[in-house]
């Protein structure tokens, strides 16, 4: 791990990503607090930002694959590191005039640049470590990500709670140019496919991804299976803010205490997994995340279907040591560990199945799925929220179908992993 982190051909990388997936997820729970706690009866809106946020990866993952394949990865990333910094000026003109819908524009472009990263991300990987050191790399970046999205939620969470507006867009810009400027760091790759004619037609490059990846068995399985952890995490991101507040009663304290807690927890989840695997790809490990997250989400949804809430609004030491308050702790903590246990393993096995020549579109295609499923997810759940269905319940039906997910990946795991 510390090799890895001190190395050139890694670290890089992982500093851009931390950065990008801070300001990313700084503006997504700045908004979320936004909503949350200033407009009433805004549950479904708190479930669409994820949406709006992962919806371009939905059409231009296949155009961000075919880019980092035709042409030098590290300079596609610098290229699109510096376009974030106009992302993240339209974010401060939204801070500034406490505009949500502004907001919601700046998160749909950041969701644009990280749509057209996203195949970079984990493509790059294998360009410059070993088939060994894949696992544990996977583990960092999932680390980085969910360390960032900790940080970011603390910040954004603490910055709403002042009001700030300066605050706000300060830490914006900082991260943008720090995420830029670790980016001009990352070694070149060279061109993994010179010939290939980048089509700008992104219906026809989204469909040519897909068909390749249903055109092999084992990517079709890994991409499918690493989907439903997305859609899992996504609408449990999406349910815990109102969780927290609308159930157990907590204020935006709890809510940044809870947010920080599933992030921890899905690092040491990804930790332990690399751990596991040893340079290996163990895929049984992702079978057992499947369950745990099923069972965790189950439990979490029956604690609280019947919770009577209290009329004031309590902070972290009330809430969190109560009785209730430590189960659903346990219960979040359990689900985000099995998270981490659940998708490194498997998309680290998607990366050393696919070709040096077609990896990028292989990531890429995999994140066109991932992000068809966190979408319809978000837009399923909205309506189930709009239909009168509780958080509690909603907890309950993604652990039921988590179980299926689990038995469906039993019946359909490769028996060749390497």
């Amino acid at each position: 791990m510390f090799a890895l982190l001190s190395s050139r051909r890694f670290a890089p990388l992982f500093w851009c990503q931390f950065f990008s997936a801070f300001s990313d997820n700084f503006l997504k729970n700045a908004l979320v607090f936004l909503i949350l706690f200033r407009m009433a009866g805004a549950d479904a809106l708190i479930t669409l930002a994820a949406g709006v946020f992962i919806s371009p990866f939905f059409f231009l993952s296949g155009l961000g694959g075919e880019l980092a394949d035709r042409y030098d990865k590290a300079l596609v990333a610098k290229r699109l590191k510096f376009a974030e910094i106009g992302t993240a000026l339209v974010a401060v003109a939204g801070f500034a005039l406490h505009s949500v819908p502004v907001l919601f524009v700046a998160l749909f472009l950041f969701g644009v640049v990280a749509a057209l990263f996203g195949p970079i991300k984990y493509g790059i990987l294998p360009d410059h470590l070993e088939r060994a050191e894949l696992p544990m790399a996977n583990a960092l970046v999932e680390g980085a990500t969910f360390i960032a999205i900790l940080l970011g939620t603390i910040v954004g969470g603490l910055a709403f709670a002042s009001g700030d507006a300066t605050s706000l867009s300060l830490l914006m810009l900082v991260f943008a140019l720090a995420c830029w400027l670790t980016s001009l760091f990352i070694p070149p790759t060279g061109q993994g496919a010179p010939a290939l004619l980048v089509r700008w037609n992104i219906a026809a490059s989204t469909a040519a991804l897909i068909r390749h990846l249903r055109s092999d068995r084992r990517l079709w399985w890994g991409a499918l299976t690493t989907s439903w952890f997305w859609l899992a995490g996504a609408v449990t991101l999406s349910l815990l803010p109102p969780l927290v507040k609308n159930v157990l009663g907590g204020d935006e304290h709890v809510v940044t205490a809870c947010l920080a807690l599933f992030s921890v927890a899905i690092g040491v989840g990804s930790g332990i997994a690399a751990w596991i695997a040893a340079g290996r790809i163990v895929l049984r490990t992702t079978l057992l995340g499947a369950m745990l997250l099923g069972l965790f989400a189950i439990d979490l949804g029956w604690a609280t279907l019947h919770v009577t809430v209290a009329p004031v609004p309590g902070g972290v030491a009330a809430v969190l040591t109560s009785a209730l308050g430590i189960r659903v702790v346990i219960d979040l903590a359990g689900l985000a560990i099995a998270g981490g246990l659940y998708i490194v393993p498997v998309f680290a096995a998607v990366q050393a199945w696919a070709g040096a020549d077609r990896r990028a579109r292989v990531v890429a295609a995999v994140n066109v799925l991932n992000a068809a499923f966190m979408t319809g997810s978000a837009l399923v759940v909205a309506v189930l929220q709009i239909a009168g269905l509780t958080t509690s319940m909603l907890f309950l039906l993604l652990g039921a179908a988590t179980l299926v997910a689990a038995f469906i990946i039993t019946r359909t795991m490769p028996a060749h992993q390497n």
